[in-house]
């Protein structure tokens, strides 16, 4: 635990003193370090199934979400500018990393401001920045899917960008599924790193599925088609199936911040 205090407070200099006088390319490259040395510090590796050497310039990352670490399974190859709900500006460690590395935030409830953060994301986009989400809104252990916010696919709407969806899970040492990662019910941000150390030669394996070109859809089309690739792909139950108690609405990146979705 030693080494993760020094990473994190590492992590927080770099953050607030050298960060902001980098390059996008070396922003990028700072990212990926840190993040592959923290998931080595926690004994976490990561597999790749079908990832390219490249992103298209106008690109949003969608995938499910099961845990604070999942940010960082995905800066470790593909650095992103991910979207996350106000409240995790308050996190302590990990909520002010993500705020000096530039993560987007959304105010929920409030309609002006899901405008506002929706043309902030389309330039994001329309600029080449790759911008990840995760519309669940809330975290899972990753044996069912919730329903996918379609507010949050507006702005790849208005950047005609192309969707990236992504399948991620966590594994044992054997290959089997673990609950280990999931920062799920009223588990602390601290008893979440402790059983993540305590479980030995965890995987964190991300599939990269089918890019959707956002062109001729709607937000809901979206939405679904982004769903339904990645349920598929983990085998596992859509919303349909799944009970929202056990679930937690507070999760780092991707919160339903937008007014209501149109009926699906």
């Amino acid at each position: 635990m030693a080494r993760l205090a020094l990473h994190l407070v590492r992590g927080l200099a770099i953050a607030w003193l050298r960060y902001p006088r980098l390059t996008e390319a070396q922003r990028q490259a700072q990212k990926r370090r840190w993040s592959r040395t923290l998931l080595s510090i926690l004994s976490v590796s990561v597999r790749e199934k079908n990832a390219p050497k490249e992103l298209p310039d106008c690109c949003m990352l969608v995938l499910n979400h099961i845990s604070w670490l999942d940010v960082f399974v995905i800066d470790a190859r593909f650095p992103a500018t991910f979207i996350a709900k106000s409240e995790v500006r308050s996190w302590p460690v990990v909520g002010w990393l993500c705020t000096l590395v530039g993560t987007l935030y959304i105010e929920r409830g409030k309609r002006s401001e899901a405008r506002r953060a929706r043309q902030i994301i389309a330039a994001e986009l329309r600029r080449g920045t790759l911008v990840a989400v995760c519309p669940e809104g809330v975290t899972t252990f990753g044996r069912s899917l919730e329903r996918f916010h379609s507010a949050l696919f507006q702005p790849a709407l208005d950047a005609a960008a192309t969707l990236q969806p992504v399948a991620l899970r966590y594994l044992d040492a054997a290959g089997r599924h673990t609950d280990a990662a999931g920062y799920v019910g009223d588990t602390s941000l601290f008893e979440s790193v402790w059983t993540i150390v305590s479980t030995r030669h965890m995987v964190a394996e991300f599939n990269l599925l089918a890019p959707i070109s956002a062109r001729a859809q709607t937000r809901r089309s979206l939405a679904e088609k982004a769903e339904t690739a990645i349920a598929r792909a983990l085998g596992v139950p859509g919303p349909q199936g799944t009970s929202r108690a056990r679930h937690r609405p507070r999760t780092a990146p991707g919160t339903n911040a937008d007014p209501p979705d149109e009926p699906r």
